[in-house]
Formats: structure tokens, sequence, C-alpha cells
């Protein structure tokens, strides 16, 4: 769920335009509505068939897209590879086993550190060191990480530990694929890479997948939720944010990342009654403090 990049921009100094808050807020709610998703999907699927699942799914919709049939050069096709397992399939993995512990809320809290780690990244292995509020950033973001996890597992006990450590390497992974693939991105567009990636995720889930479709019963509900999961959240939201990208510039673009674990947080306790800890909400506002700090860019 962390957002692509891309360097094709008409303007990213100006105000928002309508259709530009329009697709922002469009962007946010979607892949901020994804952990209850999952949590609907959960009710009669295995875990492992609804990565399988939204993955097929996304791949599907974004084939629809003619842009996506752009070759990727074979010098590239290696980092390809590697993306597909760090941002696709391991994440993608991680996030139903998760909520198998903790509540959407909590993921969705947790899932909002994807810039710190992707900030933290830069710095340690890609020579993108952060400076002076990009480092306090780090620090307040890493803080809310911590009083959020606390705050989770309080509640949940050893169990809850399990899936806040299973979010927490799948946000780490995000960290990682997002500074790998700026280049690919930057080259080739958002779409023909995540497209590529998500045909490859296919294929790389399949065997829990298939798994996972011998312990599922199939109810409606929960077979409905992944398939919006993966046709609207995996595949066309990514349609949507490249379009946005394009319109406000890559770093403005990224602040639906700060506005998704709102959402999630509001729909969780809206349609499933999810608790969440007061500390937890102290937890997240840090988080979102230390990403927008982050990604200042510094003089």
């Amino acid at each position: 769920m962390s957002a692509p990049a891309t360097t094709v921009v008409v303007s990213d100094r100006e105000p928002f335009t309508a259709l530009d808050w329009g697709l922002f807020l469009g962007v946010s709610l979607i892949w901020g509505s994804s952990f209850l998703l999952i949590a609907i999907g959960l009710e009669s699927l295995h875990p492992g068939l609804i990565t399988w699942m939204r993955v097929g799914f996304g791949a599907l919709a974004l084939a629809a897209f003619p842009s996506t049939r752009r070759k990727i050069e074979a010098s590239d096709r290696k980092t390809l590879l590697a993306l597909s397992v760090l941002w696709v399939g391991i994440p993608f993995t991680l996030f139903p086993l998760a909520e198998q512990h903790i509540n959407s809320a909590v993921t969705g809290l947790l899932n909002g550190a994807t810039p710190i780690f992707a900030a933290l990244i830069g710095g340690l292995f890609f020579a993108r060191p952060a400076r002076g509020t990009q480092r306090i950033g780090l620090v307040v973001g890493f803080l809310g990480m911590a009083i959020v996890s606390i705050g989770g597992a309080s509640s949940g006990g050893e169990t809850a530990v399990s899936g806040i450590v299973m979010v927490l390497v799948a946000t780490f992974f995000y960290g990682v694929s997002v500074n790998i693939a700026g280049p690919l991105q930057q080259k080739y567009g958002s779409l023909p890479v995540m497209a590529k990636m998500l045909a490859l995720g296919t294929i790389w889930t399949a065997p829990f997948g298939l798994y996972g479709l011998f312990d599922s019963s199939f109810a409606v509900g929960s077979v409905a939720a992944t398939a919006v999961l993966g046709i609207v959240g995996t595949g066309f939201a990514f349609a949507i944010m490249g379009q946005l990208i394009r319109r406000v510039g890559g770093t403005r673009g990224t602040f639906t990342t700060y506005l998704m674990p709102v959402v999630a947080l509001v729909l969780g306790v809206m349609f499933l009654g999810d608790v969440v800890a007061p500390s937890s909400l102290a937890g997240v506002a840090l988080v979102i403090g230390g990403a927008l700090l982050a990604s200042r860019k510094e003089k």
C-alpha cells in the first residue's frame, strides 16, 4: 500500500485543484479500507487464499491498461523480480496473517510507519542519509511506532505481539521496496512496473493460496470483499495514484500514506467494533508527524 513514484509532473507547486483533491481522497480511502476488507475476507477465507486472490485480481485489473504492456529491459528484470518478492510476495502475505492476531485498526495504524522505514533505509543503504528535520522525524516516528505497538500488544497479549511483528516486517519491506522501485518507476512509469510485479507475485503466492483453497468456506461477503481488495485496492488504486503523482508530484502524492491510518481506524471502529488503546492514538499522531518531518525537502 505504499505509493509509487514517477518523475512526470504537471505541477508540484500549485495548490490542489478539485480533481487533485478527489484523486488524493480516493486513494486514501481505497488503501485505508484495505485492512477492513482483509478482516472481512478472513471471516471465511484462509489468509493464503486472500493474498493470492488479491494479487491475482490486481494483476488482471492493471492488465486492462494499455500502458502496462511496456517492456522491461533485460538489465532491469532482476530488480523487477526482487520487487515482486519484496513489495508483493512477502508483505501481501503477512498482512492477512497479522490480522488473525490484531484488529484492522491497529494494522492500519502500524502501516502508517511506511515513510519512516523508507527514509531510514534510504539513508542506511541507498546513500540518501536523513539530515536536519528529517532526522528528527525518524526519531519521532520510531517513538510513535513503539507507542502504537505497546498499546496494541497490551490488549492482545502474546498473540497480538506476533501480529504486530508481522505488520512491522511487512512495512519494513515496503520501505525497502520504495527505495529500490524509484529508479525503475522513473524509467518505465508506475503502472508497467506494478502490473508486472503483481503478475510475478501471483506465481510466488500461488502455493500458499492453493493450500488455503482447501481450508476456506467461501462466504459471499468474504469473497466479494477480497475481490474488491484486489481489483480496486490493489489494481485500480495504483492507476489513480499514478495520475495523482503526475499532477502534484511524488512528495505531495505520497501524503496519502499519512491519511490511511485514520481511514483504517475509523472503518475498523465503525464496522467491526475494533478497540484501540488511547496510547495507540497518541502513537499514530507521532508516526504521522514524524513521517511529515522525514519527508521534508532539506535546503
